[in-house]
């Protein structure tokens, strides 16, 4: 078996490992060098770690599992100091490791502009996750100020994720527009003009002098004698190729280590990988040419014929949910004409370069489905004489008509990149599909297309509706029950189109099979008709599950869980003292903390909940409602009124909000919380609406869960005012209310109707208005107190379990 020994342990010889142990398994006996003491994980991704959208974990490629599986040396955190050629030995800080073949794969290293103070700490670059938890780190001081030098790609990401995580963001560039090697100057100004609506300060044409400060950062001099304040400063002017280990080790070095076609060096038994690789005069910083190398170096190491040959690239990138695509050449020139489109209500722009009848370049903003298909125009230099009039309207309208709009993707090269993050092409797609990989979940499992940021989702379905044609269909609405067949969307849709305030009229008109209905629509169709006739329509008990009948939790043993609220999650030694109390006149057996800040009481028999109802009741207590399709917790930390690090009320706020919100009936729970600081101590970024509180007011985002999905909650707005922040929340929750299929939780319905959307309509001072009035008017209807409703004298038959709505829908 031969010794591989490889340096690096990126994104470039991670694939190479996958296809050496996918053709063939146990041909090498692998050791792994990794300066950084972890291995494999996609840089790409490092971006939404920083902005909190994503852990570490989730951003691992192998895990040490991996390594193990394949009989990998994982040598993590320990640099290479030494190539010794002669002897075929790798010298690691720890010792020596002979080789048979050697993959240098170190990379690039960040440049940092040698100005006085570069050294200082607070200064940083942005090249791994040490760099990412550092920036992190310092998000986690009230008021901390960040300076990132660079409008590039990567200083982008860094000033967006720092943003998010509640910091005070300017970004410094040199160049007179933003990402001026992907931009032209109109398209940088519309990325300029969302990144400050954003809340980040972008100063252009800015030269950097200094680095200010004693014992840290504090400020950042420019030329013309600003100072800009700040904490942490993130350099991200430029890469370099790490090359430093193969020149000492007398290998060919030019700008970067000098490979030919087979990525091989000038040493026939070292071979070299990835950025710090240079061929035929070019240097490679993308992800697809970075993998096409590890898949001609496997063939290469296999004993295959492959040779590693540069194609022209397009760039598609998301920068803070800003769609930008490029590619070709997109400089003005002698006889180039341009064909521009602008739309600036929607902030979309595309500019096309034609020279010679042939497209030569494209930029496009803020829509960018068609970017590929122009892409292989410009690749295949198409002759566009024909379709120069409509052109710039994609390939859904050429020759003045409209055509199949999968033609595009049907004509697309099986090179033709479809996912950018993991270097996943059409070819590649179709083969998996063709393997039998059916549906999406499917491909991004076989192929991870789609799997990291998402963006190409759509045009990975696209494929698939090319690739299997009749045989593909996409997702449709499953109906309510076998009542009917209509979908949870058409019956709401049309129980407020045809005005339907009951019941029976939903059977009637909507023509249910069934004169009733079920144990599985009745209370769909009563949340439905309560959620939009609040006035008209009277709640039906009998239509509810037994939880919600029992007003407590029923248990896996018959038995009954039972939470009284507390407000924000604070309490008294009186409300103590009550839950104590009942705990020992009901001989209750588990009382425990729950992980919403309240006490649960467990264990309580049915035929005691009236007479505990009314005990808690009377000492002030109200119910949680922790069996309910409705609100269930209000999680706080405890902000300014005790924390140091603390920038607002968090806890008033939260307990405000609760008070404001408990008793409404939702489609399915719904959990907040609120964070006095961006430490988010009370979790907040987890729920279904969250709040984190910063120096300029609150942060309100909407769309997490931490159950049997994981997701964090999308940004909805900052307001400077807690006024704001409560107007916005009530309104983002009826929102919810009137539109979202009942079972559904925010997040998944967020997912279906697009936060744009959500964000659109609230952005209308008008209709969030009326949407918290309308969210007003159905709690003076029906928000009481269901403790309060019953007394012990009340007869047991009113909680006897109906016959078919025993059962509660899974949580």
């Amino acid at each position: 078996m031969e010794k591989l020994v490889v340096i690096g342990a990126g994104m470039a010889s991670g694939r190479l490992l996958e296809h050496l142990f996918d053709a063939a398994p146990g041909a090498f006996e692998v050791t792994l060098f990794n300066a950084e003491p972890r291995g494999n994980y996609n840089r790409i991704m490092l971006s939404p770690v920083l902005s909190g959208e994503k852990s570490y974990a989730e951003i691992v490629t192998h895990d040490d599992d991996w390594y193990a599986q394949h009989g990998v040396t994982c040598r993590f955190g320990e640099r290479v100091v030494n190539i010794d050629r002669d002897r075929k030995i790798v010298v690691g800080e720890n010792g020596e490791v002979p080789y048979d073949r050697l993959v240098i794969a170190t990379g690039s290293d960040a440049f940092i502009i040698p100005c006085p103070g570069h050294d200082l700490p607070g200064v940083i670059a942005y090249r791994d996750l040490d760099d990412t938890n550092k920036m992190i780190d310092t998000c986690g001081k009230p008021g901390a100020r960040a300076v990132v030098i660079g409008g590039g790609l990567l200083g982008l990401e860094a000033a967006a994720g720092l943003r998010l995580r509640g910091m005070d963001v300017t970004v410094l560039h040199l160049s007179g527009h933003l990402m001026e090697r992907q931009l032209d100057a109109a398209a940088g100004y519309l990325l300029r003009a969302d990144l400050e609506r954003r809340g980040i300060t972008v100063m252009t044409e800015a030269s950097t002098k200094a680095v200010r400060g004693t014992d840290a950062v504090e400020a950042v001099e420019l030329e013309d004698g600003t100072m800009l304040p700040a904490d942490l400063v993130v350099m991200a002017v430029g890469i370099r190729p790490s090359v430093a280990v193969a020149k000492a080790a007398g290998l060919t070095v030019n700008r970067a280590i000098n490979v030919d076609a087979q990525m091989r060096t000038s040493d026939d038994s070292i071979y070299a990988v990835g950025e710090c690789v240079e061929f035929a005069g070019q240097l490679f910083g993308l992800v697809a040419p970075l993998y096409d190398q590890a898949k001609v170096l496997a063939a290469t190491l296999l004993g295959d014929d492959a040779a590693f040959m540069p194609k022209q690239l397009s760039t598609k990138l998301k920068v803070t949910g800003c769609d930008l695509f490029s590619a070709g050449d997109f400089a003005e020139g002698p006889g180039r004409e341009d064909i521009v489109f602008r739309d600036p209500a929607r902030g979309i722009y595309k500019r096309l370069v034609i020279e010679d009848d042939r497209l030569v370049g494209a930029v496009m903003y803020g829509d960018t489905a068609d970017g590929n298909w122009f892409f292989g125009l410009i690749k295949d230099e198409t002759d566009i004489s024909d379709m120069r009039e409509s052109l710039i309207f994609g390939p859904a309208y050429q020759g003045g008509s409209s055509v199949d709009p999968m033609a595009a993707v049907a004509a697309l090269p099986a090179d033709a990149e479809i996912c950018g993050c993991n270097g996943v092409c059409k070819g590649q797609i179709v083969e998996a599909i063709e393997g039998g990989a059916t549906d999406l979940g499917a491909v991004r499992a076989t192929t991870k297309a789609s799997a990291s940021c998402g963006t190409c989702t759509g045009l990975v379905e696209q494929v698939l509706a090319a690739t299997l044609g009749d045989d593909f269909t996409l997702p449709t609405a499953q109906p309510v029950c076998g009542c009917t067949d209509l979908s949870h969307e058409d019956v709401r849709r049309l129980i407020k189109s045809q005005e339907l305030k009951s019941q029976p009229a939903v059977w009637q008109e909507l023509g249910w099979s069934t004169p009733n209905g079920c144990h599985v629509c009745r209370p769909a169709i009563n949340y439905y008709l309560l959620a939009d006739w609040p006035v008209e329509y009277k709640d039906d008990p009998q239509s509810r599950f037994v939880n919600e009948r029992k007003h407590a939790n029923i248990q896996k043993d018959g038995t009954f869980s039972v939470v009284p609220r507390m407000w924000g999650g604070i309490t008294s030694a009186s409300e103590l003292r009550a839950i104590a109390d009942v705990a020992d006149k009901y001989d209750v057996p588990t009382v425990k903390v729950t992980g919403g800040q309240r006490i649960d009481l467990l264990g309580v028999k049915g035929e005691d909940l009236p007479a505990m109802w009314a005990d808690l009741n009377a000492a002030g207590m109200v119910s949680g409602h922790a069996y309910s399709k409705g609100l269930r917790t209000v999680k706080t930390c405890v902000g300014t009124d005790h924390c140091r690090f603390g920038t607002q009320d968090s806890t008033g706020l939260g307990i405000r909000l609760e008070k404001y919100l408990w008793g409404s009936w939702t489609p399915h729970k719904v959990k907040l919380a609120v964070s006095g600081c961006p430490r988010n101590c009370a979790e907040a970024t987890c729920k279904d609406v969250g709040i984190i509180c910063v120096d300029s007011g609150f942060e309100v985002g909407v769309g997490g869960a931490a159950g049997m999905d994981l997701k964090e909650t999308e940004p909805l707005v900052k307001v400077a005012t807690e006024d704001e922040a409560v107007e916005w929340t009530v309104a983002s929750i009826q929102l919810y209310r009137e539109h979202a299929k009942y079972l559904d939780r925010a997040y998944k319905w967020v997912g279906k109707v697009g936060l744009d959307w959500v964000r659109e309509t609230l952005s209308d001072d008008v209709e969030r208005k009326a949407l918290v009035e309308r969210f007003d008017l159905s709690q003076t209807i029906y928000r009481t107190d269901p403790w309060a409703e019953h007394t012990p004298r009340e007869s047991a038959s009113r909680f006897a379990p109906l016959t078919d709505l025993t059962l509660e829908a899974a949580e």
